[in-house]
């Protein structure tokens, strides 16, 4: 892409908006002009740990990943355009969703960040849904801090505060403790007629958590909706970014959004009947829906768009992590056989791998879990593959085994939305999952029996959705909804490639996840271990 003067004057204007989302393995920001095109982007690599059975990341690692993600987008601003980055019109924050991080009235940190990963909180979801009549998974903020006063942890006493990773990094960039609506709906139910908190919920948990010193409602931060101001950038939180000293403060920040949010943005997937799915390290697909579902199921979730309309979310914990560990195994051994091959360019070949395989991965049965899942019913994961003594044991099979095993959770918790005739017109999808050509999105296609379609902007996924609600927020006309300005801003004239299942795509796959239910048993069995 050729950039121009007028490119040039845009970013020193600071006629741009910055999106930054820390996500489970990389910290990743893009700077984006009015319309949306992207001008440049940086990333940080990190990943959580498993300490004392715990998922976390420490706080200061994720203050260390955004310094040196903004020096990466600092850097290729500065390389490409000969500019020194000092202003942006807007900036955004997100994260993953959900999780626990609570503190005192003084700021002090009370627990570990417990991650959207934990599968820790049984017991406290399975009594906050029976109470509230509405399903509590168990990733949600709210089921982390029952659990913490079931158990009687001492800290609970002493909790002023509690935030997801994107609200508490907003935070401390502006002083300001807001939470986007899409946001705020993974920490506690959403009343969508309100846009707020449901009152009736609040006033249940109140009932029983009589014994903290106080209500859940000053704890939970306030709650805004897309094109909403939620603060701006103080000269604490500009140099908190860049040490530097170069970036100016008094930016302002929409509110912070999980990357759920940033995904229905990203994949212009906040109209009613429409649809998306987020593939990275976890996955989930995400249905605005026109009426609720019948009734309580314990595999989906109900959270919002960025603007306040609900949606069913049916979500897995578990996605690309095992193909990127097999990757890592095989450039090892090219390594080892004297061969210097990238991890991505193993990750590109076996995508491309898996369109050769046979649909039904040839007898090949895999399970990614990493860690538990739900809809499955498993509280710890354990990865797991084997194979029929005849099946058909090649590199294609296995290929295209790990991006359907990736698939296979999500396409099972589905068939309960099917079961509801939840009507979707289409349904796009983003993240790492869909990067290489084709091969992600024709495998999803055969999962879900329904076309995918990939936008060209796809690879780019939540820190470019936050980056479009800053845009949203300053760019609006008055009054315009966010599914208007997505329309005829931000998507009139995207690009989009749409896979339809074929019948042998849809059968094959229908013959994989067959042996995959029979064998859960033997993947139950092991995770117990």
């Amino acid at each position: 892409m050729i950039f121009t003067q007028n490119t040039i004057d845009i970013i020193k204007s600071g006629k741009t908006s910055l999106g930054i989302e820390l996500g489970s393995t990389r910290i990743k920001a893009v700077l984006i002009d009015e319309s949306g095109r992207v001008l440049a982007g940086g990333s940080y690599k990190w990943e959580n740990e498993l300490k004392n059975g715990v998922w976390t990341y420490p706080l200061e690692k994720a203050f260390e990943g955004l310094r040196e993600c903004y020096a990466s987008l600092k850097k290729d601003v500065k390389e490409k355009y000969s500019v020194t980055l000092t202003r942006t019109g807007a900036l955004g924050i997100s994260g993953m969703m959900h999780g626990y991080l609570v503190f005192d009235k003084d700021g002090a940190q009370l627990a570990e960040f417990r991650t959207w990963r934990n599968t820790m909180t049984a017991e406290a979801a399975e009594k906050l849904s029976a109470a509230f009549g509405f399903n509590i998974p168990q990733r949600w903020s709210i089921a982390h801090l029952y659990q913490a006063m079931l158990k009687g942890e001492s800290h609970v006493k002493d909790i002023a505060s509690m935030h997801t990773l994107a609200t508490y990094i907003h935070y401390r960039l502006t002083g300001e403790r807001v939470a986007g609506i899409g946001e705020a709906s993974g920490m506690f139910p959403i009343d969508s007629n309100i846009n707020d908190y449901d009152a009736s919920m609040l006033e249940k948990f109140a009932a029983l958590s009589a014994g903290m010193p106080r209500s859940i409602s000053d704890i939970l931060p306030k709650v805004l909706v897309a094109g909403e101001n939620a603060g701006s950038l103080t000269p604490e939180g500009a140099l908190m970014l860049d040490p530097e000293g170069d970036l100016e403060s008094g930016i302002p920040l929409c509110p912070p959004e999980g990357d759920a949010g940033t995904g229905m943005v990203a994949t212009n997937s906040v109209r009613q009947k429409t649809g998306n799915i987020s593939a990275g390290t976890s996955i989930f697909l995400m249905v605005v829906l026109e009426k609720a579902l019948s009734k309580l199921y314990p595999e989906i979730d109900m959270v919002t768009t960025p603007s306040g309309s609900p949606v069913a979310m049916v979500h897995c914990n578990n996605c690309s992590g095992e193909i990127d560990a097999w990757a890592g195994l095989f450039t090892s051994m090219c390594k080892e056989l004297g061969f210097d091959v990238s991890l991505y360019a193993v990750l590109d070949k076996m995508f491309e791998l898996s369109l050769r395989g046979d649909k039904d991965c040839g007898g090949l049965v895999g399970y990614n879990y990493i860690s538990g899942e739900v809809i499955t019913g498993l509280e710890k994961g354990k990865p797991m593959f084997f194979r029929d003594p005849d099946a058909k044991f090649t590199a294609e099979n296995f290929a295209r085994l790990q991006v359907s095993s990736a698939a296979a959770t999500l396409s099972i918790g589905k068939e309960i939305l099917d079961g509801e005739n939840v009507k979707i017109d289409r349904i796009l999808g983003h993240g790492g999952y869909f990067k290489a050509p084709l091969a992600g999105q024709a495998i999803m296609a055969a999962a879900l029996n329904t076309p995918i379609s990939v936008a060209e902007t796809a690879g780019e996924g939540g820190p470019w959705g936050q980056a479009v609600l800053a845009g949203y927020m300053l760019g609006k006309d008055e009054g315009q909804s966010l599914e208007d300005y997505l329309d005829s801003v931000i998507f009139s004239a995207q690009k989009f490639t749409e896979v339809k299942p074929g019948q042998q795509d849809v059968e094959g796959y229908a013959k994989f996840i067959e042996n995959y239910k029979k064998g859960l048993a033997a993947q139950k069995a092991a995770a117990e271990e």
